[in-house]
């Protein structure tokens, strides 16, 4: 796996952070046969699912789209069909500094990644299989 690609995918886990909203929440307790409802919440946004890492442990769901998973940490933002906005607590390594994602937006067969001051575009096809993390 490239660099780019591993950075964006620990970008976008970090992006999926979000705190608790005082909103009324759907609250899932994943267990393996239910795991792959996590990443349908993006499929049904129009995103792909390799945004997520694999090894979702659990996810709340507000009804604002607030959504917050839960793996060894939690990551979380606002996600709408083709965005996740709001997004903190994910930051990737570029050269010698962390950076923080805020956005990931995808038109067509791209996802563009905003990345504090800049932005990086990728293809949706980068993201089709949810990756293995450590």
């Amino acid at each position: 796996m490239d660099a780019c690609h591993f950075l964006l995918i620990v970008l976008v886990a970090a992006i999926l952070h979000v705190a608790y909203a005082t909103a009324a929440t759907t609250s899932v307790n994943l267990t393996a046969d239910a795991a792959a409802m996590a990443y349908d919440i993006l499929e049904k946004n129009n995103l792909p699912r390799g945004l997520l890492p694999k090894g979702v442990q659990s996810y709340n769901l507000n009804l604002d789209g607030k959504i917050e998973f839960r793996f060894a940490s939690t990551v979380g933002g606002v996600i709408q069909a083709g965005s996740i906005h709001e997004v903190y607590g994910v930051r990737v390594q570029i050269k010698f500094g962390w950076l923080g994602i805020r956005q990931v937006d995808r038109a067509g067969d791209q996802l563009t990644l905003q990345v504090q001051q800049f932005t990086q575009k990728f293809p949706t096809s980068a993201f089709a299989v949810s990756p293995s993390c450590s």
